[in-house]
């Protein structure tokens, strides 16, 4: 892990870093309290497609876990996202997705489903590099360890929650099962850690019937549906305060 820069404003420190991973630079911040000495809950906070490591909903959740529970916080861009990829690129990739939105177009083209398996297949590994070189930092340690992602990161996330055996608790949703997805569906079994699945009764994107289907799929005893009104970008603000709160539970609050 190397850093690249260091900010602390208001009590949170902001470290951007870089991995490499597989021969190829992730770039990732890390968010920590102020002064922050020895182990802490950490949580990885996966963006959605078309997205970044700073989206502003991520970037507000990461500075006030840090701020308020003492949490070390992790995003990094996935595969073809925020630093690792171009602005065209990006631009584009936001079209087509306000195009999907715009015309309710579930599911994907074969070409397009090759692409997310790829990218999944390049992000799962790199999730787990993160998660070893910041247990390696003082501040962080050890400690118990949470899962943020909604949208792509419940795409990424489940097979990565499927393989890793450190986080204990995750926050997923805006996702779905659909037929022909079977891998998918045995990696959502595995996963037995408490979990807290958010979906929007009226997502253009994801029908309620699959994700009712992946919520079922889930192994976990311990598990919870949100159903909010409302399209994909739409998850209300107050769920932000459910998620904290489902943190809080599993994960404990931070140290000094």
């Amino acid at each position: 892990m190397q850093f690249t820069s260091e900010v602390t404003e208001h009590g949170v420190s902001e470290r951007a870093f870089e991995l490499e991973v597989a021969g190829e630079r992730v770039p990732g911040i890390i968010w920590t309290p102020e002064g922050a000495v020895g182990p802490r809950p950490v949580v990885l906070m996966g963006h959605g497609g078309t997205q970044h490591k700073r989206v502003d909903t991520l970037l507000a959740r990461a500075r006030a876990y840090a701020r308020h529970q003492r949490w070390a916080v992790v995003a990094i861009d996935a595969p073809g996202h925020g630093d690792r990829t171009t602005p065209e690129a990006a631009a584009a990739a936001r079209a087509n997705i306000q195009a999907r939105i715009a015309g309710r177009t579930q599911g994907f083209d074969p070409e397009r489903m090759r692409e997310m398996a790829q990218r999944t297949l390049r992000a799962v590994p790199e999730w787990r590099a993160t998660l070893d070189a910041v247990r390696t930092l003082p501040e962080v340690g050890e400690g118990p360890v949470g899962y943020w992602g909604v949208s792509m990161g419940t795409s990424i996330g489940v097979p990565y929650l499927a393989s890793e055996s450190r986080v204990q608790c995750a926050v997923l949703g805006l996702n779905g099962l659909r037929s022909g997805m079977d891998e998918f569906a045995a990696q959502a079994a595995s996963i037995t850690i408490p979990l807290l699945f958010v979906f929007q009764r009226h997502d253009e994107l994801v029908n309620v019937e699959a994700g009712l289907a992946l919520f079922d799929a889930f192994g976990a005893k311990e598990k919870t549906m949100h159903i909010n009104p409302g399209g994909h970008v739409g998850i209300p603000a107050h769920e932000r305060e459910e998620f904290e709160r489902f943190f809080l539970r599993h994960l404990g609050p931070g140290g000094r």
